[in-house]
């Protein structure tokens, strides 16, 4: 079988997307199949980070998203008992990037825009309805099968790139394990238009509500608000994704205030896992595939474009013959140590930290975020980990 002279990549989400405009921007020829018969309109994650956004600057697609999406430049955190605790103004590091604020945008706006600047590139190419369904390499290239219209066939490149989703058929085909756990309450995603800073005062467009009974976390996009609530376990799908069940979410924000309008419902299962390795030989694991964890903080899909930034720089060096294979060995240990130390920790602390149901507990939190935010040294260091700036730093460290 001929070996095409390609980077396949599989999955056509952010991290996909993104790992391919990286590579076409290096002239490195991409074929990526999806799936799906088109690209998802879920909305998913809606957190880009400042790093992030530097990232997708550098492949011209940062301004449009920004015109699409809103941007918050500080966020807080609340209790209902005491209301603002905390509040963080990015400006505190707008020496560290062009963007110092966070952007909230659906990650469909971005597939769209990255997909609308490749389409029209000689070196990219998509192939919807297409699933990888299994790998196989050697020393020279990677097979993959792909299922399309009832029907397999065969294909060979030179390298590969699984960013097709927490349910990997590329990992699972690799045989690589994904340790970790998974939470026992589901999160529930209620979108409303209602206006919730009508009725809260000092409300920011990120924010952050621990409350021992029932947290809730809500984040201002274009035209809604999402609200985040932890669904116990004795809680059966089916109710809590009512209308009726959301309704009366919602109406426990603002006492008093109730007949929300719901423009969409989510109820999903939360996980924290990390891939044992990031690369398998010229296979290669990002995003979701790599790596999953609560989206407290809005680390996932940030961590993803993240790994593709890094894979495709390391792959395009490879490929031009400007370094050694071993450059991409450091891929895998940057990222997913980085993912554990960083990602995971403050993902699985943000969580904790929220539902809270000690009195020393509760109070230590709020002690914490009040010192920190009346410290400017303390609240430099904090925004460089929450925008995860601190976590790129760390890679670099790593050599």
């Amino acid at each position: 079988m001929k070996v095409e002279e390609r980077v396949f990549i599989a999955g056509a989400g952010p991290v996909g997307l993104s790992a391919a405009a990286r590579l076409v921007r290096y002239g490195i020829p991409v074929t990526v199949f999806e799936a799906a018969p088109n690209l998802s309109e879920e909305s998913r994650a809606s957190t880009f980070h400042a790093p992030t956004l530097d990232m997708l600057d550098e492949l011209g697609v940062a301004r449009d998203l920004i015109a699409q999406g809103l941007t918050a430049p500080n966020f807080q955190y609340r209790t209902k008992r005491d209301g603002v605790i905390a509040e963080f103004d990015f400006a505190a590091i707008a020496d560290l990037t062009a963007h110092p604020y966070r952007v909230q945008s659906e990650q469909f706006k971005l597939t769209r825009i990255l997909l609308g600047r490749l389409e029209h590139d000689p070196n990219f190419r998509i192939e919807f309805a297409s699933r990888v369904e299994d790998v196989a390499q050697d020393k020279t290239g990677v097979t993959v099968r792909i299922a399309r219209d009832g029907q397999s066939s065969e294909r060979s490149a030179r390298w590969l790139i699984g960013a097709d989703g927490a349910r990997s058929e590329v990992r699972r085909a690799l045989g690589v394990e994904f340790e970790g756990f998974t939470w026992p309450e589901r999160f529930l995603v209620v979108s409303t238009p209602f206006d919730f800073a009508a009725f809260i005062p000092r409300l920011a467009s990120v924010s952050y509500v621990a409350d021992p009974e029932r947290w809730h976390f809500l984040l201002r996009i274009p035209g809604l608000w999402r609200v985040m609530f932890p669904i116990a376990p004795d809680e059966s799908d089916e109710v809590a994704t009512e209308r009726g069940f959301a309704a009366a979410a919602l109406g426990s924000i603002v006492p008093g205030v109730t007949g929300h309008e719901i423009a969409h419902i989510t109820l999903y299962r939360v996980h924290q896992r990390v891939a044992t390795t990031f690369r398998v030989g010229r296979a290669f694991l990002a995003g979701d595939a790599a790596h999953i964890n609560n989206p407290l903080g809005g680390m996932g899909m940030n961590g993803g474009i993240h790994d593709a930034v890094n894979l495709a720089d390391r792959l395009a060096r490879v490929i031009k013959g400007e370094a050694a294979d071993a450059e991409l060995d450091r891929y895998d240990r940057q990222r997913r140590l980085v993912t554990l130390e960083y990602v995971q920790t403050q993902s699985i602390r943000n969580k904790r930290n929220l539902e809270a149901r000690d009195e020393a507990e509760r109070t230590r939190f709020r002690d914490e975020l009040r010192t920190i935010a009346a410290d400017r040294a303390l609240t430099r260091d904090y925004l460089m980990r929450v925008s995860m700036i601190a976590s790129l730093r760390r890679a670099e460290e790593l050599g």
